[in-house]
């Protein structure tokens, strides 16, 4: 066989896989995200996974044909599949073409305490519904925040710039698209990430997917026992080291001419440049002497436990002229709608953010401390950022892992989110005595309506059995947040709004007509 032939294929295949991928989170304009997310997400293990625990159905079993593809030959998922995987590969190719090393990696030893730890951590967190690790360690999400909060703004600044030079020239072929800043320490956390993986991969190749992810470990288990191997043919090898210095999973053993299949990623890199015919692809079963290595001792090592200060507002009140503002109290945030309640969709959501690249409003944005430490990174409705457009199903169409159900647009419309909340004391007609009706403008069922005050004034008053929680009132609120003087108070599990009368619905709010 021509295993450089092979090594092309697979590399190829890896590079669409990557680009489709990527263009999901950089879909901007919305042309093609909703229709081919589940096509291009069928085989991401952890979402697949997930989707499946929670539908049992067949168009989410994606899971376990990359468990077969291990079993028959290896980790293929890591090397031709998993986006974060490709992205390492690039960053280490880069880092190869840049060095003047004849022999860019060494054999190196399995850090296997670390691995085989994540890992059992990772699977008890997934049965105890503990999502916030599976959030932390799933490769796809990672590979998907860092895109949507890294990539995706440069994307849109550029689009946005090209749209206003264009538009100089009466060309309008672009159009600006909203940008809103994504939370500091979202941000600064997946910097973090991002920086840690590139680092790896820039030194060590695939470091990373062979210490911290334990998807890549629990497919390595199962490369141990897969069918097809690449193996040595001793009789064959003049020990000239080409293998072992392409070899980015740092994984052949020239010594006892033995591969540690648990973290080979099955990139061909060193089936290509071997000329002597000393590495081949054959039947594990052939060589079961070769490969009966030291029994691994799999022990469970102290993990540091992530801790995220919640926001502390010293007092609850401040002063406005001569009036006491309060502080708005939610007993809940708000979740999607589709994710039916806040502990489902934390035990589904791996925060992957294609949520937020998708949301035309910006209103989901990743929580920080608003699910507490269960829910970090996973998306929340945040009404200062925007609102739920009235006609949107977006979030539904695109998850990936179910934790988002997609819903009928008549559904949509009588899911109760949450309730909006009226702050007397807080709203600019009460404090200012001046006009306002922002909320109940924007209402999109007039759950909102402005009532007589005092004199010509109208004061606005909440009917919570029509609302549906979807932020139209809070967001144009003129007051600061978190003293907003009308607010949404999640409901920790979605309920049915009763429909408004006929001549009561109005329109979804416009983005354009909002006046703050």
């Amino acid at each position: 066989m021509n295993y450089k032939n092979l090594k092309v294929a697979r590399v190829i295949i890896s590079l669409l896989f990557f680009v489709f991928t990527l263009s999901l989170f950089l879909d901007i304009y919305e042309k093609y995200a909703n229709e081919t997310v589940h096509e291009i997400l069928f085989l991401q293990f952890v979402p697949s996974l997930l989707k499946f625990i929670g539908t049992l159905a067949l168009g989410s079993i994606g899971f376990i044909i990359i468990i077969a593809l291990s079993v028959f030959m290896g980790r293929i998922y890591c090397s031709t599949i998993c986006p974060l995987g490709i992205m390492q590969d690039i960053v280490a190719w880069l880092a190869k073409k840049r060095s003047s090393k004849k022999f860019f990696y060494k054999k190196k030893k399995a850090h296997s305490a670390l691995r085989y730890s994540l890992l059992v951590f990772t699977i008890l967190a997934l049965v105890a519904a503990f999502s916030t690790i599976v959030t932390l360690l799933d490769p796809y999400s990672n590979f998907g925040r860092i895109v949507t909060y890294l990539f995706r703004p440069f994307v849109v600044l550029i689009n946005n710039g090209l749209a206003m030079l264009l538009q100089y020239f009466e060309v309008y072929s672009l159009h600006p698209v909203k940008l809103v800043a994504t939370p500091w320490f979202i941000v600064l956390f997946t910097i973090i990430v991002f920086i840690t993986v590139v680092y790896m991969s820039y030194k060590r190749g695939r470091l990373f997917c062979n210490t911290i992810c334990p998807v890549g470990t629990f497919l390595g288990l199962l490369s141990k026992l897969s069918f097809l191997k690449i193996q040595f043919k001793p009789d064959n090898c003049t020990k000239c080291g080409k293998c072992i210095g392409t070899c980015k999973s740092e994984c052949i053993d020239l010594k006892s001419f033995t591969i540690d299949h648990s973290r080979c990623v099955d990139c061909f890199n060193c089936l290509s440049v071997c000329e002597d015919s000393a590495l081949t692809i054959i039947s594990g079963k052939s060589f079961i002497s070769s490969t009966t290595n030291a029994p691994r001792r799999k022990t469970i090592s102290t993990i540091a436990t992530l801790i995220i200060g919640s926001k502390a507002l010293a007092d609850t009140k401040i002063k406005k002229g001569n009036t006491e503002l309060l502080i708005n109290k939610k007993d809940h945030p708000v979740s999607p709608p589709g994710s039916i309640g806040i502990k489902r969709f934390n035990d589904k959501c791996t925060g992957c953010g294609l949520c937020v690249a998708v949301c035309p409003t910006q209103v989901l944005q990743p929580a920080v401390s608003q699910y507490g430490l269960k829910g970090f990174m996973q998306p929340h409705m945040d009404y200062v950022s925007g609102y739920c457009n009235f006609d949107c199903r977006g979030c539904g169409q695109i998850c990936p892992t179910g934790a988002i159900l997609p819903i009928s647009i008549e559904e949509k419309q009588l899911t109760q989110l949450g309730k909006a909340v009226f702050v007397k004391e807080n709203c600019v007609v009460y404090t200012d005595g001046t006009d306002c009706g922002a909320c109940s403008e924007h209402c999109p069922t007039k759950a909102v309506n402005m009532i007589p005050y005092e004199g010509k004034l109208l004061i606005p008053e909440v009917d919570q059995s029509i609302c549906i929680g979807c932020g139209a009132c809070e967001y144009p609120c003129p007051v600061e947040a978190p003293y907003k003087a009308i607010y949404v108070n999640g409901n920790a599990i979605h309920q049915a709004a009763e429909k408004p009368k006929e001549e009561e619905v109005t329109t979804s709010p416009v983005e354009e007509d909002f006046p703050f």
